[in-house]
């Protein structure tokens, strides 16, 4: 997709991602709050874990999320909950309200995570995602190059449509509180 293109779809999908992550964060709020008593009860320390990622055009940005990190070994049940159910990047809806995220697009990576290549170009030149393809239809522990594919096949194809498709896939995922499996069985094809 050229780059005038994004563009195009980028103005049109910034006010649905902004509405919707305004509606998202005040009908979220009493969860918000339950989340940040039992994270605090829990461990005491900071509530979220704030992370550097990389965003649109390769920007750097803060991403936020309820801390569940440090808990790998012995992950605690609020812990793995709030994964398997996403509700851990909750605070990501303030990313998406920044207009460092959108709701759907490729994860964003950490820099380490960055190869110069003409499809990671392609790839950072799109806002990442709350959800996205990638995380939706492939496995979790699938190969890096297998997963990109699925970000610059839903790059070319975007569109709000496909964006709520995918959104409504996710919470789906969400509900069944299945996205710490390895493959969550979805098909589509992009």
């Amino acid at each position: 997709m050229p780059t005038d293109n994004i563009a195009k779809v980028y103005l049109l999908k910034r006010p649905f991602d902004f509405s919707l992550a305004l509606i998202g964060l005040t009908l979220t709020f009493p969860i918000w709050s339950l989340i940040v008593l039992l994270v605090w009860l829990e461990g005491g320390r900071s509530i979220f874990y704030v992370q550097e990622r990389v965003g649109r055009n390769s920007v750097l940005f803060k991403a936020i999320k309820f801390r569940t990190m440090g808990y790998r070994k012995n992950m605690s049940r609020l812990a793995k909950f709030l994964r398997a159910t996403a509700l851990d990047e909750l605070p990501q809806l303030i990313n998406i309200i920044k207009g460092e995220m959108s709701f759907v697009g490729p994860r964003p990576l950490i820099p380490q995570e960055i190869r110069v290549n003409e499809e990671f170009k392609l790839r950072s030149a799109v806002l990442p995602g709350l959800t996205g393809s990638a995380q939706v239809l492939v496995a979790k522990d699938a190969p890096v190059l297998e997963k990109l594919n699925y970000d610059i096949a839903y790059i070319k194809k975007q569109n709000i449509a496909l964006d709520i498709l995918l959104i409504l896939k996710s919470f789906g995922i969400s509900l069944n509180r299945k996205w710490d499996i390895i493959n969550n069985g979805l098909k589509m094809n992009l």
